[in-house]
């Protein structure tokens, strides 16, 4: 159950002060914590501040300030109690736990050779993000992203905050378990920053099918190829393309036989393809399909989908997609 996974991030002791937010489970978002500093929670895109008795309040003279103490008392139960075992991850920054949440940390960075994080120590941040799991939201994108029942190539175009990460890892579920427009597919799924799976220990805490094999916590370039070497898949599976690099394992991926869904931050079909490592990507006419996302009545929706001369694909409407 939501509530209860929310409250046992908190040790036993801070539980009680925690109830109220966590009935707030199925619209929270974000709990941050900052040393010293009021405590923010927000809820529906909304900021609240909680207050030493455990309500919220949106007046900020009556808000609970994090002690240094309660951030590693949390951080220190949330890795059951041996940090150094976390080790690994508190480098890149955050922690997977139970139920796919993630929580981000920021503190004095510990550096090797100049280059190399070794460690993250003095942990005064934490940002505590709650995974909401929507299933169906790409039921009516569907129809578009098949020819013959055969997977397109897809690129998923949206700006922050509009369903980007949810929408992928319902595609990679449906691609994997199959539909009325094709049969299931093995999906590679490079989960780089691990959201879409949201693996805890390497287990998926996300339904992302009974043929998606997840290269959990990998950089994209590496973990696409990684995945064809050693698991064959027929459709690989990446979020936010960001570098040359990533594009030429693309580009590869695409030469070994693999279909590429994958997603890019913009506003517009346009927007994504003036980044400079996009500019081959839509002169080669690599993506069949462009799904483009947006926001409508404060709601996430499909607001286009495009094939690969950019064009509306017929009969398409908005469609709310949460």
């Amino acid at each position: 159950m939501l509530k209860d996974e929310i409250l046992h991030i908190f040790p036993d002791f801070m539980r009680k002060r925690w109830e109220n937010v966590a009935e707030q489970a199925k619209r929270l978002q974000e709990i941050r914590l900052r040393v010293n500093q009021p405590v923010i929670v927000l809820i529906d895109h909304e900021e609240w501040f909680l207050t030493e008795s455990g309500n919220l309040t949106c007046d900020v003279s009556y808000a609970m300030c994090s002690k240094e103490k309660d951030l590693e008392a949390i951080l220190t139960h949330v890795c059951h109690y041996s940090v150094y075992a976390f080790a690994d991850e508190i480098r890149q920054g955050f922690l997977t736990i139970p139920g796919g949440h993630r929580i981000g940390l920021a503190g004095q960075v510990i550096l090797e050779d100049r280059e190399q994080i070794r460690n993250i120590k003095y942990i005064r941040y934490l940002n505590i993000r709650i995974a909401h799991e929507i299933k169906g939201v790409s039921e009516k994108a569907l129809p578009y992203l098949y020819q013959e029942g055969e997977v397109l190539n897809t690129l998923i175009i949206s700006p922050p905050g509009c369903g980007k990460t949810t929408m992928l890892r319902d595609l990679v579920r449906s691609f994997s378990g199959g539909n009325a427009y094709g049969r299931g597919r093995n999906v590679g799924l490079v989960d780089e920053r691990s959201e879409i799976a949201g693996s805890y220990l390497g287990i998926p805490q996300n339904d992302i099918g009974v043929r998606t094999d997840v290269m959990d916590a990998c950089p994209k370039q590496e973990g696409m190829m990684m995945l064809i070497r050693s698991m064959a898949p027929d459709v690989l599976a990446v979020d936010e393309l960001g570098s040359i690099e990533e594009i030429e394992a693309m580009h590869r991926a695409i030469r070994c036989g693999c279909k590429m869904l994958a997603t890019i931050h913009g506003f517009s079909i346009e927007e994504a393809g003036s980044k400079p490592y996009m500019k081959d990507v839509m002169e080669q006419r690599l993506f069949e399909r462009y799904l483009l996302l947006g926001k409508k009545n404060n709601k996430c929706i499909i607001t286009g989908i495009y094939d690969k001369e950019r064009k509306l694909c017929l009969n398409w409407q908005d469609a709310y997609c949460s």
